[in-house]
């Protein structure tokens, strides 16, 4: 294995590291996320447009750099130091790869060169735990979590025997990333009743504001990430891929969770890594007793714990954007690293780590707001245990 990045992928790493030291300092972020966009659309034309970050994991025939998830989890981790609030997760790793993976010639070649240069946004939509969708945290092989029956969710009825495209969806989804901008939802839905049950997904062109949808952005504990709830009464819906498509659902949405979590492991690592960097220059220059603080052993000590934190969850991401079938387990050790990181981060810069105005906070919450909406961490591990055989055959 050969872990050194090429040298496009460290010009993509300076380039993207410069344009967001001009357009996503903190005040931006902040003034970013109380838009009706929950971003800026600005930089978003930037990101998508200049640098091609939208496409970086799509095939050139689609409009895509032709590149692969180590290059999406590298420009994730720079737009995590910043928590630059965009689509790009929502878009490239959750709705993009499901796309590709299940849609026919004419749906790929209608819809993937509008998100590869990021003129069309997209999310996925899912009635129940997005990271169970996501085979992160449990297997959902069974469809329990897409509800069904007396248990709700979100239900598909075809609207003619003879259209097998057409279908009208019912239902709701809470939680969904970018769920209130987006301009294409990819929406999970139970179809078939008791009988013949199965899930499928369905395609629903937001950005024609199509009769029976309704979104509506969502408090969220963070900010830069929007969520929003979406329901759905007979809104019209195409189904994604052909007909048979249904037993490829689960392993689809397994292979985009894969994506997502390698994004989301290098975006806590790089956020992980800023709050070192900040915390290192603020001990060195704010003193204490008439010399830095970082010159006392007990803060020395804290911080080499730290950095052995996030070197280990750097390392973790890296080797998850290599191989994605580590995505979950690298996850769950850069989720424990940015709290880690955020909590020392708050503690170290004493007073001034406590105020709104400092950007602290906002680490503090994507920390907990990420395990929140994609773990908890025990769950990740358990789940990659699971997926290895670990405890195959151990009495527990």
């Amino acid at each position: 294995m050969d872990a050194a990045f090429s040298e496009e992928q460290h010009a993509l790493r300076r380039t993207l590291r410069d344009l967001l030291a001009k357009h996503c300092r903190g005040d931006d972020v902040r003034a970013a996320v109380v838009t009706p966009d929950g971003h800026d659309p600005g930089l978003w034309r930037l990101l998508a447009g200049r640098l091609g970050l939208a496409g970086l994991a799509l095939p050139e025939a689609y409009g895509g750099a032709g590149g692969g998830v180590a290059e999406l989890a590298l420009a994730c981790e720079e737009t995590g130091r910043v928590l630059a609030p965009s689509p790009l997760l929502a878009t490239a790793a959750l709705a993009a790869p499901l796309v590709g993976l299940l849609g026919t010639d004419t749906q790929r070649a209608g819809l993937l060169p509008h998100l590869a240069d990021g003129t069309l946004t997209a999310t996925l939509a899912t009635p129940g735990a997005l990271p169970v969708a996501l085979r992160l945290t449990d297997d959902n092989r069974d469809g329990a979590w897409a509800g069904g029956g007396r248990a709700g969710g979100i239900q598909a009825r075809r609207d003619a025997p003879g259209d097998a495209a057409r279908w009208t969806l019912y239902g709701e989804a809470d939680r969904v990333l970018d769920g209130h901008g987006a301009g294409l939802l990819v929406v999970a839905a139970h179809t078939g009743g008791f009988p013949r049950s199965r899930t499928l997904l369905f395609l629903v062109r937001a950005d024609a504001a199509p009769a029976g949808l309704t979104r509506v952005r969502r408090a969220a504990l963070d900010e830069t990430r929007s969520l929003a709830s979406v329901q759905f009464r007979h809104c019209p819906a195409e189904l994604l891929g052909g007909d048979d498509s249904g037993a490829r659902v689960p392993d689809a949405l397994a292979e985009a969770g894969r994506v997502t979590a390698a994004c989301l492991a290098a975006e806590a690592a790089g956020a992980a890594a800023h709050c070192l960097e900040r915390t290192v220059r603020h001990v060195r220059d704010r003193e204490q007793f008439g010399r830095p603080i970082g010159s006392f052993q007990a803060v020395k000590h804290r911080l080499a714990d730290l950095y052995v934190q996030v070197q280990t969850a750097r390392s973790a991401a890296y080797y998850a954007a290599w191989d994605p079938m580590a995505a979950g387990l690298a996850l769950a050790r850069c989720l424990e690293a940015l709290r880690t990181a955020a909590a020392e981060t708050v503690q170290l810069h004493g007073g001034i780590g406590f105020t709104w105005e400092h950007e602290a906070h906002l680490y503090v919450k994507r920390a907990t707001a990420d395990e929140l909406l994609f773990g908890p961490v025990h769950r990740l591990r358990a789940q990659a245990a699971r997926g290895d055989a670990l405890f195959e055959g151990v009495a527990v």
